[in-house]
């Protein structure tokens, strides 16, 4: 199926191309991705029969592309050029569309880009694979009732052995009370013949015990072997069927093979290595877009992805809103894909020394300090070369024997951190926090209004979303207990401002517990993985307060209302 290319709606008329692409990992969506999103929208409007899936929630994705050069069908490279520049012509710019896996079942449609690889083409091996599997699976699940049912006898006749020796065992205990109470009246005349009867007796029952239970043992293996054959044969089928998957799992990933604008290309296997790629790898928006890009010829400009319809119950997703990328199934093939393209710098890399400029001590004596810590500097050494509040505390305080650190502030939070300069001083502040006798209170500016004077507590277990950190998830079963208390201050320009107490201290609790459906569902200002992405997020460490001490910090979050 050829890749269709759309034209740029009406609203798209005089903008101005970006100069560099998008960062696809943190980014502001450009006009011309907004403008062609709405289009997407407009178009799934028109299909009734997508509608429960839709509100069920799926991301899309779109892609403004330049005039077409050379194809890199075949690995043929073409020359790329820095993204164009000027005012844009409809004519002359389209974009193209994507959504993540499948829709209505398939992995094509012919408004949008198709799969880099289609696992659902018919005729393909992975289908027949796939149907070996599943024949497997049936084979295996028509043996299970038996082998429910012979494990059941077994049970039974293992439970009644068990009762027959204990039941002899406990006939044996008697006589042998029975033998100590005629040795101790026995006459002494008697004693030698009456004891080599005991003796008699109990040695015959001890033989007597090892022969029932002998018997007992032949005769489970005896009806057990009709079990142990059943039992070997689905193991048998589970070995087959796991090693069948395994292979058509390591398949799949050799045949998603991804383009970039040098004309390099390169499968899964080799962009995650030494790691296994993970599931549903090469499947979400912004690989396919890429890929119909660069084997079309078309020059990419920018891009964006985009969620529609209801967000799932463990994930904070919004309709319409602009989301990243993924970092552990995007990363490391963007980071491939991205070759050959002028692309924006991560904008979370702000300038170095500008960010610890803007890091103030607020307190400090021998022990401890408190900081006020600016939104977008790191807490602690992170991956990349980025400033942080443990490197600048160790330069201002080379002397310190503490970690420093005690507790930590994402890196767009801004607000009140301590800082232990001792090693007893930490553990103290440590043994606080653990036992919940230091109290923080944030301020935090929401997308929307909401009544003055409301307050309330959300309860809802966090876990860290291993596809995708460092995004977090609500999951009742497997996450951690996460309780926050609130309260709306006060109300202007469309938002909300909120006086906000964790009693508890999870990653990105108070993000999520706005932003979620089942918590306030009305995120944080500038929230750029829980809500939309703006200059800032509008959440601030506001006070922190321990054992009769309170520290304030009111000269951060800039909010006018």
């Amino acid at each position: 199926m050829a890749v269709t290319m759309h034209p740029l709606p009406t609203s798209a008329k005089g903008l101005s191309a970006p100069e560099q692409f998008t960062y696809p990992f943190c980014y502001e969506p450009h006009p011309l991705c907004i403008a062609a999103a709405d289009e997407v929208r407009r178009y799934l409007s028109e299909h009734p029969e997508w509608h429960d899936e839709l509100q069920r929630g799926k991301m899309f994705g779109v892609l403004i592309v330049g005039p077409s050069k050379s194809p890199l069908k075949g690995k043929t490279s073409y020359p790329v050029s820095s993204p164009f520049k000027g005012k844009l012509e409809r004519g002359s710019f389209s974009f193209l569309a994507a959504f993540s896996g499948t829709l209505d079942g398939k992995t094509r449609h012919e408004y949008f880009v198709p799969p880099v690889f289609d696992l659902m083409a018919p005729g393909c091996y992975f289908q027949e694979e796939e149907a070996a599997i599943s024949d497997i699976n049936g084979k295996i699940a028509s043996l299970l009732p038996h082998l429910e049912e012979l494990e059941e006898d077994a049970t039974m006749l293992r439970r009644q052995m068990q009762d027959e020796l204990a039941a002899y065992k406990e006939f044996r205990q008697q006589s042998k009370a029975k033998r100590d109470a005629l040795r101790q009246n026995a006459s002494t005349s008697r004693e030698d013949e009456r004891e080599l009867l005991l003796v008699k007796e109990s040695q015959h029952q001890k033989a007597e015990y090892r022969r029932l239970k002998q018997a007992w043992e032949q005769r489970i293996l005896a009806d057990e072997a009709p079990l142990r054959k059943q039992q070997e044969q689905v193991k048998q089928l589970q070995k087959a069927r796991h090693e069948r998957s395994i292979a058509l799992q390591q398949w799949l990933f050799r045949q998603f093979k991804f383009l970039n604008a040098l004309g390099e290309e390169k499968s899964l296997p080799e962009l995650f290595a030494p790691a296994i790629p993970p599931a549903g790898a090469g499947e979400c928006c912004a690989p396919r877009l890429l890929q119909a890009a660069y084997s079309e010829g078309l020059q990419p400009l920018c891009m964006a992805e985009f969620w529609v319809g209801a967000s799932p119950v463990d994930e904070v997703r919004h309709d319409g809103h602009f989301y990243p990328a993924c970092n552990s199934k995007c990363r490391p093939i963007l980071r491939h894909m991205l070759r050959g393209l002028n692309v924006e710098p991560n904008p979370l890399h702000a300038d170095r020394e500008e960010l610890l400029s803007r890091l103030h001590i607020i307190y400090n004596n021998k022990e401890m300090a408190v900081v006020s810590k600016p939104a977008g500097l790191l807490s602690v050494p992170g991956k990349d070369d980025q400033p942080s509040v443990q490197e600048a505390m160790r330069q201002k305080f080379p002397w310190a024997t503490g970690p420093l650190i005690v507790h930590r502030l994402d890196m767009d939070t801004s607000g009140l951190m301590l800082i232990a300069l001792t090693e007893d001083k930490y553990h103290e502040l440590q043994d606080l926090f653990l036992h919940r006798h230091i109290h923080k209170t944030y301020h935090a500016l929401l997308e929307r209004e909401m009544p003055v004077g409301q307050e309330g507590d959300i309860c809802l277990p966090l876990r860290p979303d291993i596809d995708d950190r460092p995004r977090q998830m609500v999951d009742e079963e497997h996450g951690k207990p996460a309780q926050t208390h609130y309260r709306v201050i006060a109300n202007s320009k469309g938002h909300a401002l909120l006086e906000l107490r964790p009693i508890t201290g999870r990653t990105h609790q108070l993000r999520v517990h706005c932003a979620h459906p089942l918590g306030l569902n009305n995120p944080i200002v500038g929230d750029r993985l829980y809500g939309k992405p703006a200059e800032r997020l509008m959440l601030h460490a506001y006070t922190i307060s321990f054992e009769g001490k309170t520290f304030t910090d009111s000269s951060t979050l800039n909010y006018k209302l």
